[in-house]
């Protein structure tokens, strides 16, 4: 096992989790202004679970809630173990080869936003009552108001926004490895984790921002007709 964990950290893999820490905090705190009903603050910790490894991605999940607990909101402090299993779970995922084509990476996305849910209901429970800042804290407000208890609030509003959520993470972290040069890939622990074909990658980049334009848009909407707004 620890040869295993070992195994996943290179000097790209030191030089590329800062950077996906940087963008966590950055497109996690564009979304949380917007109060959308995702967050889309993993895109760098799935990114680095599937082209360095599961731990070094659980690691980076962990150490940038950890960093933006202390540094700039301590909400997310708190949510680091979720953190933790999204990096893991998304390499684990991209082991087993489901990072290589885009109705694959849907199945990623959705896998990891069940176990995200699983948990995440019991810290939302535990340390905020159940009532979350944000798109989701807003839906699981609406639903206690409409006469659900707290705790078949909080599962349902998880349900309903972490697939929408991690889907989309997972498209935008696919995105971004599509569009980089593959002899920069190979030079990871995990490179082949992901596709190298140029051409097919390019076809796999479009597809891939138009399921993640059609992704947020339905966020949007479903958040609009769900309270109203």
């Amino acid at each position: 096992m620890l040869e295993k964990i070992k195994n996943n950290f290179n000097t790209m893999t030191w030089v590329l989790i800062p950077v996906a820490i940087a963008i966590n905090m950055a497109v996690g705190q564009a979304v949380a202004i917007l109060k959308l009903p995702v967050y889309l603050d993993s895109i760098g910790t799935v990114l680095v679970g599937v082209i360095c490894g599961p731990w070094a991605g659980a690691l980076t999940g962990a150490l940038a809630n950890t960093i933006l607990g202390l540094t700039i909101n301590p909400d997310f402090l708190p949510w680091w173990p979720v953190a933790f299993i999204i990096g893991l779970v998304a390499g684990i995922c991209a082991d087993y080869g489901l990072f290589k084509s885009w109705w694959k990476v849907v199945l990623t996305g959705f896998i990891i936003a069940l176990c995200a849910a699983i948990s995440s209901v019991p810290i939302s429970l535990l340390v905020y009552g159940g009532i979350t800042t944000g798109g989701t804290g807003m839906i699981t407000a609406f639903l206690v108001e409409s006469g659900k208890g707290i705790v078949a609030a909080v599962f349902a509003s998880s349900f309903l926004t972490e697939p929408v959520d991690k889907i989309t993470t997972a498209m935008l972290a696919f995105a971004i490895i599509q569009g980089l040069s593959k002899r920069f890939i190979a030079r990871f622990p995990h490179a082949s984790n992901v596709e190298t074909d140029e051409a097919i990658s390019r076809t796999q980049l479009y597809i891939a921002i138009g399921v993640v334009i059609v992704l947020i848009l339905f966020a949007i909407f479903a958040l609009q007709k769900l309270t109203g707004a």
